[in-house]
């Protein structure tokens, strides 16, 4: 995610909340490179709900703001959200196909 797309994440959810640009650019900022750091190196899939506590508990820690204004921000970037794993997931899936590639050519052992 580019920084003038995060920039866009936090404009509108702070235009969809009642809350400071800070303290939207705080929460959203901390979610969405948690999501980008164990998607880049998680070696595990998981579903949407479960990926979005995981990464909603870690934001209420990290920033230590109050869980229901957590949750609603991340709610609000859940299409930020969505776009930063979908593009991640995709990346795997090259990488992955581009092993596959370079296995086929190998000869048995």
């Amino acid at each position: 995610m580019t920084e003038q797309e995060m920039n866009r994440a936090i404009q509108y959810v702070t235009a969809s909340t009642s809350y400071g640009r800070e303290t939207v650019a705080g929460i959203v900022k901390t979610g969405l490179s948690e999501l980008a750091d164990f998607a880049a190196h998680g070696s595990q899939r998981f579903e949407r709900p479960i990926l979005m506590e995981y990464v909603s508990q870690w934001t209420i820690k990290k920033t230590g703001q109050p869980e229901p204004l957590v949750r609603e921000i991340l709610g609000c970037a859940g299409r930020w959200l969505d776009d930063v794993y979908e593009e991640l997931e995709r990346q795997k899936s090259a990488e992955q196909g581009e092993t596959l590639a370079d296995d086929e050519g190998a000869e048995p052992v």
